[in-house]
């Protein structure tokens, strides 16, 4: 694949996933071919004492494909990235764990899923907490700067998933961790696939 193609075909599966969370962020309750909202998060193994203290729209936007939250293993006053953060939900439990001496950022692409978890944020009044616009190929955020760096279901979206492994593992102090839910295929996915952008953002 020559790298023009392949700049094209990072812009078409980009956008692709942009169009398709844009969609869940403003209809959380829409039918889609993932498993969403509440019923997914306690399907992961979220701790309902978490989804309780959590904001409606949180919840309902969550979009994720398992639960990083306990390998996480917050403690008070540490700072956490969260790659792909969507409406916010692991970016504010996260806080919740860190507490107000800690500091969590959520970096997103989509900007009404940014639009969506501030206002979640707002609404449990986190000062602590901060969604910023970036892609997870690219976290605008400093070297070192994470004690535990979060993500579920997003990596396996990204054209390229070792250059997001090498960001997150660039934003970690030495000695920091990762916990990290995704999907993955046990075996090399065919040309058609790769090139289907749906299929990328499914």
């Amino acid at each position: 694949m020559t790298d023009d193609v392949s700049a094209t075909l990072e812009a078409t599966l980009t956008a692709e996933v942009a169009r398709m969370y844009q969609e869940v962020a403003s209809n959380p309750d829409g039918d889609y071919h993932f498993y969403t909202g509440r019923q997914a998060a306690e399907m992961y193994g979220y701790q309902l004492e978490d989804l309780e203290a959590m904001p409606h729209g949180a919840v309902a936007a969550f979009a994720g494909v398992g639960c990083p939250i306990e390998r996480a293993r917050f403690q008070p006053g540490e700072r956490v990235v969260d790659l792909g953060s969507g409406a916010g939900m692991d970016s504010l439990i996260a806080a919740r764990a860190a507490g107000p001496t800690g500091r969590v950022v959520g970096i997103e692409l989509n900007p009404k899923m940014i639009e969506v978890a501030a206002a979640n944020r707002e609404e449990l009044g986190y000062t602590h907490v901060e969604f910023r616009s970036g892609r997870i190929e690219e976290p605008p955020v400093d070297d070192g700067f994470a004690d535990v760096v979060i993500s579920t279901g997003v990596i396996n979206l990204s054209f390229r998933k070792g250059k997001v492994i090498q960001e997150a593992f660039r934003t970690l102090r030495p000695g920091g961790r990762a916990a990290i839910v995704d999907v993955v295929s046990a075996r090399p996915l065919s040309q058609s696939i790769i090139n289907d952008p749906k299929l990328w953002a499914s």
